[in-house]
């Protein structure tokens, strides 16, 4: 059967995902996603205007995605469990949309138009500065540094994450618990064997 444009679309994009997860953008080229398609290199240029504007829309999905689990699993509850939530929240993503990660990772010629990995970072750095203010308004610290160790927990989530998709252990959850444990208790105040407050065990 003839696919339609919608789904000729949605089947570049899948393909281009996959190309650039495997070979990053440079690596990557309209006749080999073409190729793959089964179809002429037009088509591609058709849809998307070229390599660039193919990436543009991956990268925007993926960063949407992203965004949209992290802050869909800040639920509430506890600070600490809240951490947890957030760190889960990533591993998840990492886990479930590996090709995905690995070109937000990546720096790109684009990554200046359709935004990065740091960008990304920042953008979900923001939605726990709030909830950090909030907790340090309530324990008499001055608000005004929420931003700042936004950033440093929420870095420290990704680049972890960064390094635990090479190696892929050890499991999720205990992960996420050594995060948590870093983040809540600093280095002074580690657990040995930390474990999960919340819900969630995997």
């Amino acid at each position: 059967m003839r696919m339609t444009g919608k789904q000729r679309r949605e089947q570049l994009l899948e393909i281009g995902r996959t190309v650039f997860a495997e070979r990053g953008y440079d690596g990557t080229s309209v006749e080999e996603i073409a190729e793959r398609a089964g179809v002429s290199k037009p088509v591609v240029y058709e849809h998307f205007g070229g390599k660039e504007g193919l990436y543009a829309v991956v990268v925007d999905r993926e960063m949407q995605l992203l965004l949209d689990m992290v802050t869909g699993a800040l639920t509430g509850g506890h600070s600490r469990e809240l951490l947890e939530q957030a760190a889960f929240a990533l591993m998840d993503y990492i886990d479930t949309s590996t090709d995905g990660f690995k070109i937000l990772v990546r720096d790109s010629p684009v990554a200046q138009s359709t935004g990065s990995f740091a960008s990304l970072i920042g953008d979900i750095a923001t939605q726990v500065e709030d909830i950090l203010g909030l907790e340090f308004k309530s324990r008499g610290f001055d608000a005004r540094l929420a931003p700042m160790y936004s950033q440093m927990l929420v870095g420290m989530v990704a680049l972890t994450g960064q390094w635990w998709l090479e190696v892929r252990k050890p499991a999720k959850a205990e992960v996420a618990a050594h995060l948590v444990n870093l983040a809540w208790h600093g280095l002074e105040g580690l657990e040995r064997h930390p474990k999960l407050v919340g819900d969630r065990k995997n």
